[in-house]
């Protein structure tokens, strides 16, 4: 008889904790979730599969905030339940949040399906995962078709080649989906999933699918096929490429694109896709692009290519470099947008390794002496703190002879930003001038 209360009492919290689930007060019912590990660990294996699980599966009509945080938990919850051997009894409830209107809940409840699929054995996967994924692929409501666009490469890895070929299949359904908010998402995870397969697949199915969404009539569908375009790229490997002429028309209709947020896209991706793609595209198509986007009628674009410059100029040779694009950003200069100023100061320093000693001194000091008066204190800020490469590779003898006095003018800068700048650079000054 003397073990009767203890038994009591060792049960009292469980219960305790399983009406706070119910309860109508959402505070408690959020603090309850936060200890469902708790309540796992005292119920045991086997009476959290069986009790604690079916319950939470009913569970899913409750304040988005709740089952948010119920849809992290799970993720987490392999260990509770009797190790991956039994992990797939969690995808059901994670199924159910999955199709919840809310983003964030359904954001999370894909993160921790994917969590779990880790730890899963490749039977589980296709078994239980893989149909799981094709349920929510083939639902009425988009909102479980946006979740499904995210359960497809982590057990694609695990898959068997027929099980492969049906989620590239479905998967294609989802890309050519009617609503946009389906495509979006789509675009937004074809990137991860080409990354999973061999060149030949990529270049026989997914080229067609990363086609199809960049000619969508969505520009926010297009804008996501940047991402796309660079992990194909980077699949199929350089000597391929220019035999795969869809790719480069589909990269030069992106450039080209009628709205500015795809060309920010382009720009703002320039030097991963200049990276991924073979040394003739860079000359024939690259460079005229950038040239093209440092120009564009949108500031936000011409901002985003400022950002490249060092990056892609890197990757051309010296000669395109002086004759193609300096004088372009050259022009930068006097931009008529603050921010493409500023941006510019940011990248400008980084030209000048790469520029050598002599194109620095003809091209960058005029441009630097220019920039240090510029009205914008973001523009002036950034020149002086990035003072430093230059003087690595012209010498501060040179440095000092033509921005000394811009830089001793400055000491006097209305904007205190600028002032601090100056007392940082002068210690650097000092030594190197043996002041």
């Amino acid at each position: 008889m003397a073990d009767g209360p203890d038994k009591t009492d060792e049960l009292y919290p469980i219960a305790v904790l399983i009406d706070e689930l119910k309860h109508d007060d959402v505070t408690l019912r959020l603090n309850a979730i936060h200890r469902l590990s708790t309540i796992a660990l005292a119920l045991g294996a086997d009476r959290t599969r069986d009790e604690l699980i079916p319950f939470l599966d009913e569970s899913v009509e409750d304040e988005d905030e709740v089952l948010t945080a119920l849809s992290e938990e799970l993720g987490n919850f392999v260990e509770y339940v009797g190790g991956p051997e039994f992990g797939h009894v969690l995808l059901s409830p994670l199924e159910n949040l999955a199709a919840i209107e809310e983003p964030l809940v359904r954001e999370k409840a894909v993160e921790s399906l994917n969590k779990i699929c880790e730890e899963l054995s490749s039977q589980q996967v296709e078994e239980y995962f893989i149909p799981l994924t094709i349920r929510l692929s083939k639902a009425d409501w988009f909102t479980s078709k946006i979740s499904a666009t995210g359960l497809y490469n982590v057990p694609y890895k695990k898959a068997s080649p027929p099980m492969q070929e049906q989620l590239r299949q479905q998967f294609g359904l989802l890309v050519h989906d009617e609503t946009p908010m389906v495509r979006r998402q789509s675009a937004n995870n074809l990137s991860k999933f080409v990354k999973e397969m061999p060149a030949t697949i990529v270049v026989e199915e997914m080229i067609p699918l990363f086609q199809h969404l960049a000619g969508d009539d969505q520009d926010s569908v297009r804008l996501l096929t940047v991402e796309i375009l660079i992990a194909i790229a980077e699949v199929v490997p350089k000597e391929q490429q220019s035999s795969h002429g869809v790719l480069l028309t589909a990269l030069r209709s992106l450039i080209e694109d009628k709205s500015w947020r795809v060309r920010y896209m382009v720009a703002d991706r320039f030097e991963k896709i200049a990276k991924a793609v073979d040394d003739e595209v860079v000359t024939r198509d690259l460079v005229p692009a950038f040239v093209k986007l440092l120009k564009d009628s949108e500031a936000e674009v011409r901002t985003a290519i400022a950002g490249q410059i060092p990056g892609f100029c890197k990757l051309v040779d010296h000669t395109t470099l002086l004759n193609d694009i300096m004088t372009t950003v050259e022009d930068l200069v006097s931009d008529t947008s603050q921010h493409v100023r500023a941006a510019l100061g940011t990248q400008i320093s980084g030209l000048a390794p790469i520029l050598g000693k002599q194109e620095t001194i003809d091209h960058l000091l005029p441009m630097f002496l220019q920039m240090l008066k510029d009205e914008f204190p973001d523009v002036r800020l950034h020149i002086i703190s990035k003072l430093e490469l230059v003087n690595q590779v012209i010498g501060i003898d040179l440095l000092s002879q033509s921005l000394l006095p811009a830089i001793v003018q400055l000491a006097e800068d209305k904007q205190w930003r600028v002032r601090l700048a100056i007392i940082e650079f002068i210690p650097l000054l000092a030594s190197q001038l043996g002041v």
